[in-house]
């Protein structure tokens, strides 16, 4: 009974539009109810999936469009209208010119759809039965695991004397490159830390004062030493803040 009534709101927690005391229910169910947790994963990996299709895009050849002009207009047809389609197509283009500018400005300026996509990755894996592939407290466990799956090593924060502790880690991936995945435990709350080379893409984030708000999620991202970090968790701006302080510390980055 408890699965029924969550089941029909598996959507709108993916989306984040969940108030923020469902949204706290929602997750004690999750750490509870695995076909929920497999349902939010299932979702989240679509979501993921449709936002880079929609990257794609696909530009027909000139043999391709010849063909399908000889289909639909007759020749000698073709000859006499022509001019009647150049405006049409003009315009077409101009607004399909818009529709992709505005599209992709907000990327460009606030860069929202990386944020949200982290975002996803982090509720995919809290959803996932098996969130890390080394289960460990201990940084000098961690740590090594990582070495020879990526590219770069991975410093980690002594966490002693802090509301915050190790849980472990995993190998992420954003944009199809793999990067570092580490779960920590404050309270009741799982924060995400991921770590991947640093890109062009990622330009115009720029340095962040204090976190973001993504739905229910407060995301904050910093750079150093050629990597990019971003810290996720749901507890409060103030928590991500101090565990990116925690991570800047260890990395040396600013």
């Amino acid at each position: 009974m408890a699965c029924d009534l969550w089941r029909d709101k598996l959507d709108a927690f993916v989306d984040g539009e969940l108030s923020a005391e469902t949204q706290r229910g929602f997750d004690e169910h999750l750490r509870v109810c695995p076909s929920c947790a497999a349902g939010i994963a299932t979702r989240t990996q679509l979501k993921i999936a449709v936002k880079r299709a929609a990257l794609r895009r696909y530009a027909p050849s000139a043999q391709f469009r010849r063909k399908i002009e000889a289909q639909f207009l007759p020749e000698k047809r073709a000859r006499r209208t022509a001019w009647i389609w150049l405006p049409a197509a003009g315009l077409a283009a101009a607004i399909l010119l818009a529709a992709v500018w505005i599209a992709r400005r907000p990327a460009a300026v606030s860069g929202a759809p990386t944020l949200s996509e982290i975002v996803d990755v982090h509720v995919a894996a809290l959803a996932s039965a098996n969130p890390v592939d080394i289960v460990s407290t201990d940084l000098h466990t961690v740590k090594p695991w990582f070495e020879g799956k990526l590219p770069f090593a991975v410093n980690l924060p002594d966490l002693t004397n802090t509301p915050f502790s190790l849980l472990g880690g995993r190998i992420a991936y954003l944009n199809q490159k793999p990067g570092a995945g580490l779960l920590f435990q404050f309270r009741k709350h799982r924060l995400s830390v991921f770590v991947f080379q640093d890109s062009a893409q990622w330009k115009h984030l720029g340095p962040q004062d204090k976190p973001e708000q993504r739905a229910s999620f407060w995301v904050e991202t910093f750079r150093g030493s050629g990597l990019r970090y971003f810290v996720i968790g749901d507890t409060s701006a103030e928590n991500v803040e101090q565990l990116s302080n925690l991570m800047k510390g260890a990395s040396g980055a600013e």
